[in-house]
């Protein structure tokens, strides 16, 4: 009885040994395709890394190289979205690209396409400034302003330093005023049960805080600062369009409206209705355009992306945040 099952046993044993040793044999198989899978997918990503810096360096190269080997060339330079630090329409950017179109020989005119909505009167009058000033030091070479879709508030604060402002006869054109935006929490905190706390060690160091309710004196001298930022902004349109403007007969002209190109050609704040090329071709005489404008690498762009500061930005949207010319 004990010979005939362990002889009825052995094979079943041998079955188990076996499928064992094939079960190891398949999960090492598995194991060492994962371990392949892995490194491959750490070497692709490696190999994208290393072509993706060597574009962003080399792409810059070429821009480079593209405008300072053209002919008798148009500069072009873009003002698209926010005038604003560390924007792609910063002043850092738009001066640089000002003062590499103005040096290059080649260049017989410099054109700003605008298409922004505004923007920090710091950035705006920096830009602004610079453009006076290279205008002085080329007075051969003409800057034209050439509103594409918008250009309003700081954005027209630039574009008035320009020779000439040209836009299309829909283009949104002016807005010369002065904002500054926050929110006020003081009844929601008060329905939630919220009690704002604040040390200071000035009278008015907290004023604007939105969880606190708004002191008329601060809220005047708000204004004071707002209106003075404002009449600094009219003092610039008028030093830079002159004559031009018609001021006296449009008493809404620095009212914070904005006009379509049409009407702007009418009121003074263009001079023409143009797109970039025509101004390129009829105007400049140098139909060619070479864009100059000061861009972020494809690298930038991804770093910026990765360490943007959310705080920063909540931080402007509910409370205090500076005058913005729109």
């Amino acid at each position: 009885m004990s010979d005939e099952w362990k002889s009825s046993a052995s094979p079943e044993a041998e079955d188990a040994k076996s499928w064992k040793l094939l079960e190891k044999a398949l999960l090492s198989s598995v194991q060492e395709q994962r371990r392949s899978r892995r490194w491959g997918i750490f070497f692709k990503l490696l190999t994208f890394v290393y072509l993706f810096v060597a574009l962003a360096l080399f792409v810059p190269m070429l821009d480079l190289k593209k405008a300072s080997t053209a002919g008798a060339h148009t500069a072009l330079i873009e003002i698209r979205g926010m005038i604003a630090d560390q924007e792609a329409a910063s002043a850092d950017k738009v001066v640089g690209s000002l003062r590499a179109a103005f040096e290059d020989a080649n260049t017989k005119g410099v054109i700003l396409r605008i298409n922004s909505p505004g923007g920090s009167p710091v950035q705006s009058g920096y830009i602004y400034d610079e453009i006076r000033r290279l205008r002085g030091e080329y007075p051969q070479t003409k800057v034209y302003a050439v509103i594409s879709d918008l250009g309003a508030s700081g954005a027209y604060y630039i574009a008035s330093a320009a020779d000439e402002i040209y836009a299309d006869k829909a283009s949104l054109v002016g807005s010369i005023g002065v904002t500054a935006a926050g929110f006020g929490f003081v009844g929601v905190m008060e329905k939630l049960g919220v009690d704002r706390r604040v040390y200071t060690s000035g009278e008015h160091k907290a004023f604007l805080d939105p969880f606190q309710p708004p002191k008329e004196e601060e809220t005047q001298f708000w204004k004071s600062v707002l209106e003075t930022t404002h009449r600094q902004f009219i003092d610039s349109v008028k030093q830079g369009r002159g004559e031009r403007l018609k001021a006296e007969e449009n008493p809404e002209l620095f009212s914070g409206l904005v006009w379509s190109g049409e009407q702007a050609l009418q009121l003074g704040l263009i001079d023409a209705l143009g797109s970039a090329s025509y101004v390129a071709r009829e105007v400049v005489g140098a139909k060619e355009i070479v864009d100059f404008t000061v861009r972020d690498t494809p690298f930038d762009r991804f770093a910026k992306r990765l360490g943007t500061s959310v705080a920063d930005r909540i931080a402007l949207w509910m409370g205090f945040q500076g005058p913005t010319l729109r």
